[in-house]
């Protein structure tokens, strides 16, 4: 049994749980439920321990990759400064998306105020600055009192800054440095799996305490929860489309027909690199010289993925609309920046890796409080399909957008003209 089922499974049962008991012995259910509790707390504690050093390593090795990859080619330094653009712009779009969704479909006041009764325990974290105060706030004047106090923001800032300035260092000392946050990287993935194996004790106490204080809300809030996701998802999969009609000169029809075996791959794996054949096939097929496209789509797969910005700020934002947060200007600023940021670091993690690694940094960096994160990792599976089929269908476009048809500059070039 995989580990994203027995998460699953956990939830269910301790919901379940938690729901029975609350039916039949109300006032054993919720004395039950302050024993639990300190379990789930103690396990999300665990997660939040290694965010800071497994975002920050991460971080630096996904820029020091991606910069070694661009200097292998005129291409690869295209196709970089092309995902940095789309990375940012999918997390706008995400942010704008969820906020309309949630407008349109607020979650129902009573399960909002179960759910908030349930974990009230669970209290902003961070510190997030006046949007007057925002630009400023993003330079630290000290990076380890930030990442100490869930500055988060202006801890990536300065991890950014950093690992640019290491590509910039003599090979051997690069290496040596790059080296030394692989293996902090590699220790930390050790260590958050050790704690994501005790995940459904950990989740399943979760489960049990909002199963025993909101009833069946619980169950509405979650469908409610996977549905808002899912669908951000589902547009910025479905914008793949546009995008190669505009940017890289496919009609929708063709470019449907290109990409459908990878579209079944991806649905049926939720692996973008499993689905890394087929998409090869779909970029032959619109007619990418094999020697571009051999270049341009693994980058794709190894640094860029599409949906992440705007789903992982869609959990963020519907996090505070959970918890009755009226985000500010300088709240949205925050998650807009660190969703776009951290993406890069997250490549090439499994799913429920990086939906903590991810979303916690955003989460924090909005002041967002992340108990809930222990309960929705475990109900990932279902956006996790929408994140994998908008991720295949954006690489093969944009992957037609840099590398063209033999065009040296063209489409890639009107797309960087139009980010800028």
């Amino acid at each position: 049994m995989s580990q994203a089922t027995r998460i699953f499974l956990s939830l269910i049962l301790g919901l379940a749980a938690g729901v029975i008991a609350a039916a039949f012995v109300p006032q054993r259910a919720l004395v039950a439920a302050d024993w639990v509790q300190p379990l789930g707390t103690m396990w999300l504690h665990a997660l939040q321990m290694t965010i800071v050093p497994l975002v920050v390593s991460l971080l630096i090795t996904g820029i020091a990759a991606t910069a070694e990859a661009a200097r292998a080619s005129r291409l690869a330094g295209r196709a970089f400064i092309t995902f940095i653009i789309l990375l940012w712009v999918s997390s706008a779009l995400g942010g704008a998306l969820t906020l309309g969704l949630l407008s349109a479909f607020p979650l129902g006041a009573d399960l909002a105020d179960a759910l908030r009764e349930a974990l009230g325990s669970a209290p902003p974290t961070g510190e997030v600055p006046p949007f007057s105060a925002f630009l400023v706030a993003l330079v630290p004047s000290n990076p380890l009192a930030s990442a100490v106090n869930d500055a988060f923001l202006p801890m990536i800032l300065f991890t950014t800054i950093f690992a640019f300035a290491i590509t910039r260092l003599p090979v051997e000392e690069r290496e040596r440095l790059t080296g030394f946050f692989r293996a902090i990287g590699n220790a930390m993935l050790v260590v958050i799996n050790w704690v994501l194996w005790l995940g459904p004790i950990g989740v399943g106490a979760l489960a049990y305490v909002v199963g025993a204080r909101a009833g069946t809300s619980a169950f509405g809030a979650l469908l409610h929860y996977v549905a808002i996701v899912s669908a951000v998802g589902v547009v910025l999969w479905m914008l793949a489309v546009p995008f190669a009609w505009i940017f890289a000169r496919v009609s929708p029809a063709r470019f449907v027909r290109a990409i459908l075996p990878s579209q079944s791959v991806a649905a049926s794996t939720q692996s973008s690199l499993a689905s890394l054949p087929a998409m090869l096939r779909g970029t032959e097929a619109l007619g990418v010289p094999v020697a571009r496209a051999g270049v341009v789509l693994p980058l794709a797969v190894a640094l860029f993925r599409w949906t992440g910005p705007a789903m992982n700020f869609a959990v963020a934002i519907y996090v505070a609309h959970w918890f009755g947060i009226e985000l500010t200007m300088g709240q949205i600023a925050a998650g807009w920046a660190a969703a776009a940021i951290t993406t890069m670091g997250a490549v090439g993690l499994p799913g429920t890796i990086s939906f903590v690694s991810s979303i916690a940094p955003i989460a924090i960096a909005m002041g967002v409080p992340i108990a809930p994160l222990g309960l929705l990792v475990a109900v990932e599976t279902i956006p996790d399909i929408f994140r994998t089929v908008g991720n295949v269908a954006m690489d093969v476009g944009a992957t037609r957008a840099i590398a063209g048809e033999g065009e040296e500059d063209s489409a890639a070039d009107a797309l960087l003209r139009e980010g800028a």
